[in-house]
């Protein structure tokens, strides 16, 4: 499994605990300092079967900063995943890849029911 995930964040930290703790493996992979391409955004989405806003951190600074809450319903897809493939920051986290399974965010009852 591919872990994205930014150390600094609580959320990631918590997340890759219980990864530890569930004895899960997984190559862990820094969000800022190889942020996912808008292929692997696409395909992860695809996969996922989420709608693609829950792709964006809606939380952080730079969604604000660019007032994205008011942007996003007027952009296309392809401009919303090349949008997050410019920034980190931008993309919710953690995300958890594996061949047919991506998690967004970290939700531990999701987590246990879709990975134990």
């Amino acid at each position: 499994m591919l872990f994205i995930n930014y150390p600094k964040c609580s959320t990631c930290r918590k997340a890759k605990n219980w990864l530890e703790e569930h004895n899960l493996e997984f190559e862990s992979r820094h969000i800022i300092e190889d942020n996912p391409t808008s292929e692997e955004l696409r395909r992860w989405w695809e996969i996922s079967g989420l709608p693609l806003k829950r792709f964006f951190n809606t939380s952080g600074m730079k969604y604000r900063e660019l007032k994205l809450k008011d942007k996003l319903p007027g952009m296309s897809e392809d401009e919303q995943l090349n949008l997050l493939a410019t920034d980190g920051m931008l993309v919710k986290r953690p995300v958890l890849v594996d061949d047919s399974l991506v998690l967004v965010g970290f939700k531990v009852k999701e987590w246990e029911e879709k990975l134990l």
